[in-house]
């Protein structure tokens, strides 16, 4: 049996070989901690009970799938980028997997077949492990690579939410800095390339990094395997597989230890350098340059004094036993001490740096390290030890490969690695718009440019008027896209992370429900999506327990396009009169207004509208949005859902609301297999005079087509003609909300300060 879903050099095709476009979203942000106890990034309480968590009901317990995944049907979406962690998985300890864990999203995900949604598999991380601030590695793996996680926010090898004294003051964005703190840094030193910088660090006769990279892949594998097993889930409805999320170089690279990086992008908070981190995380006081932001970016704004006071955020061999988690530690690893030091970096007796760049070079044959050596050496090598363990269970599985975002992917073009069943991930985030959490349709920067070199001066990368923004944004992504075809070979590319901050402006949409501002982000990010000719994307994100005060529950982020908390988008947005008598009119019949004609040469060349076929006495009387619908009129929106031939292009004009669709047919349309499109009734509503389509030909029809009982979409479909052909669909015009302007300055140094944030804000 045909799969749901295949690769077709840079497109995907269904069994039909129509083009499928993938319009989806992250499931979910609150994956990121455990559900069992709920222990989200602001609470302290069981935070250390690691090994004893349960993640079972995430993303959301199995009672809620079918409210969630119908609503997320209604809204439009077809893929699912499914959220895991290794620690989700493996936190028992090592080898230990939670079946439990398991049996839920196996039980999730048939749920999610039900829905027809294609998902593939996202085995999620930022900075490294809930023990350093972020998300995905269990606690043990700290333990195994000699760190006391409950010593890190002491010395300032991270700074974690969880243990922050009072979790409301955490500083916005400060978990992101621990990238380029101790603890992440290391962990990912060790993780990508510990054989060549850590050769002492040897776990039950495995180095380090063979050591945390077997274990990484075994869960995964086993994940994969389990799924399989399931029997009624693989190529259906689990399509792939994504390599880890937002892989980081860690120190390697490192120009010089004693200094901060020109190339370090995110500095907030306090911001050490590698050496003084070291020094802080073996008990020493340190002063400390601390970072803010204001109106022209990142500023240093001051010194501050961190003293450990002698605390190490190493084990104590004295207290710590290794036989906890029932692994051997080679002798050459000596617990208490600073493993950059056992390996000559530095000198603890004198505190002294003897190595600045130890990392610079590549230990053995002395070549340069940078982020492209990185990628196209320890990256592509994890990659494919990562795809091979999940081909092991499934050799024509899709694996994604996701490498650092903002970076030029590797070079396998020709090669072996330059397979038909990759996918290119990207992601992208505006900068600007994450950090500051104000939508500015004034100014904003074209921060791809700049990290390629293509500008003499940051401030010729301004680009101003929200015109120039969208296009911006547009080209950014298309840029991306190419990249990968240069690099890596035609395959289809998929943005598998994109978003925008809802708390903006000081959470001012939740005080007032004008959610403008928010709409106004959303529709610029589509339209560069929809204009970059990518595969598809999947948004980031869903969270089921988003609330308006903590967010995403986790690090103050608050990207949800869903909260409780707030209005549901109607299903249609007109109110209608009729015989004096007003009333919401939520969805018509698909009969009310369906079109029927016979596929001749001459219906083949008509253009038709619903104009013709509204009643008269039937018309739009208050176009008015109500407020407080979390802007999901920018996010729910028209696109094409399966094509007979090749898209072209597509978009939708949210201020106009048309929707258009150029596409390429090799022949008519058979009867059974048109083109369909995602029409949502809330811009479109059927018998609406305000609603119409054009074709170049062809016969349409609007109809709602159930998924599964109570659940369905308003879709258009289209039997056209071969050739080019193109279609246009108007719907519901509103009156435009007010774009809350920033208020900042223009001008170079603004550039010089914010361009800088780019690598570093795809931090989702």
């Amino acid at each position: 049996m045909a799969p749901r879903l295949r690769i077709d050099g840079a497109t995907f095709r269904d069994p039909q070989n129509r083009e499928i476009y993938l319009h989806g979203l992250n499931v979910a942000g609150d994956t990121k901690f455990p559900a069992h106890p709920d222990v989200p990034s602001h609470i302290k309480e069981r935070f250390f009970e690691g090994d004893t968590v349960s993640f079972v009901d995430r993303p959301f317990s199995l009672a809620e799938a079918h409210t969630h995944f119908t609503r997320l049907k209604k809204w439009g979406y077809n893929t699912l980028r499914y959220v895991f962690t290794w620690e989700c998985l493996e936190h028992a300890g090592p080898g230990k997997y939670d079946e439990e864990f398991i049996d839920h999203t196996i039980a999730v995900l048939r749920v999610a077949k039900e829905y027809g949604f294609y998902v593939f598999m996202d085995p999620h991380q930022d900075v490294w492990s809930r023990f350093t601030g972020g998300s995905g590695a269990p606690m043990w793996t700290l333990y195994a690579c000699g760190f006391d996680p409950k010593k890190l926010f002491v010395t300032q090898a991270a700074l974690v939410q969880n243990t922050w004294p009072d979790p409301t003051t955490f500083p916005k964005m400060a978990w992101a800095t621990n990238y380029q703190r101790l603890a992440c840094q290391t962990m990912f030193t060790m993780f990508y390339s510990g054989k060549d910088f850590a050769p002492k660090c040897v776990i039950d006769g495995k180095n380090i990094q063979d050591y945390l990279e077997d274990h990484f892949f075994g869960a995964c594998r086993h994940l994969a395997q389990r799924i399989r097993d399931a029997g009624d889930l693989e190529d259906d409805c689990v399509i792939g597989y994504e390599s880890m999320n937002e892989p980081n170089k860690g120190f390697v690279g490192h120009p010089d230890l004693t200094k901060v990086p020109k190339d370090q992008n995110l500095r907030k908070y306090t911001t050490p350098t590698a050496w003084q981190a070291m020094l802080t995380g073996s008990g020493r006081a340190q002063d400390i340059d601390t970072y803010d932001f204001g109106s022209f970016g990142p500023y240093k704004s001051g010194t501050v004094h961190v003293d450990p006071k002698g605390v190490s955020c190493w084990l104590d061999p004295e207290t710590w036993d290794d036989s906890t988690y029932g692994w051997n530690r080679a002798e050459s690893w000596k617990l208490g001490t600073d493993i950059w030091a056992q390996h000559g970096v530095w000198d603890p007796k004198a505190d002294a740096m003897l190595l600045p760049q130890y990392f610079a070079k590549h230990p053995t044959t002395g070549e340069t390290l940078d982020q492209e050596y990185w990628t196209n050496h320890y990256f592509l090598a994890h990659y494919r030890q990562y795809r091979d363990a999940i081909r092991s269970v499934n050799p024509e599985t899709i694996m994604l490969c996701q490498p650092s975002p903002f970076e030029i992917p590797p070079t396998i073009k020709g090669t072996p690695d330059d397979e038909k069943n990759m996918i290119f991930a990207s992601h992208f985030y505006d900068g600007i718009t994450l950090i500051t959490k104000k939508w500015n349709k004034i100014w904003n920067v074209d921060v791809l440019g700049i990290l390629r070199g293509r500008y003499s001066s940051p401030a010729f990368a301004i680009k101003l008027g929200e015109t120039a923004i969208r296009n911006c944004f547009k080209d950014q992504l298309s840029e991306v896209r190419r990249e990968g075809d240069e690099h890596m070979g035609v395959h289809p590319c998929l943005y598998t992370e994109i978003g925008i901050p809802y708390d903006m402006d000081e959470q001012k949409a939740y005080k007032t429900g004008d959610y403008s501002s928010q709409a106004a982000a959303i529709d610029a990010n589509h339209f560069a999506l929809e204009g970059s000719k990518a595969g598809g994307f999947t948004w980031w994100v869903y969270t089921a327990s988003n609330s308006h005060f903590w967010g995403d529950n986790w690090n103050g982020e608050d990207l949800s396009i869903y909260s409780a908390e707030d209005k549901p988008l109607p299903e249609a947005a007109t109110r209608y009169e009729d015989g004096g008598k007003s009333s919401m009119d939520p969805s018509s019949t698909a009969s009310s207004s369906r079109v029927s004609m016979p596929v001749t040469s001459s219906s083949l060349q008509k253009t038709m509208s619903v104009d013709e076929l509204a009643p008269q006495s039937t018309r739009s009387t208050n176009a008015d949005e109500a407020l407080g619908y979390r802007a999901a009129e920018a996010f729910v929106r028209p696109h094409p859902e399966v094509v007979h031939g090749t898209i072209a292009s597509h978009g939708f004009d949210l201020k106009n609301c048309t929707f258009t669709l150029i596409l390429t047919s090799p022949s008519a349309t058979p009867q059974e297999y048109p083109t369909i499109v995602f029409l949502p009734s809330f811009h479109f509503p059927q018998n609406n005079p305000q609603t119409s389509v054009e074709v170049s030909g062809g016969k349409w029809e609007i109809r709602t087509e159930e998924i599964v009982e109570g659940a369905g979409q308003q879709v258009l479909r289209w039997w056209h003609g071969e050739g080019e052909q193109k279609i246009t669909v108007k719907g519901v015009k509103r009156k435009a909300g007010t774009v809350v302007e920033s208020g900042e300055e223009q001008g170079e140094g603004v550039m010089e300060a914010y361009w800088q944030m780019g690598r570093n804000c795809a931090v989702m």
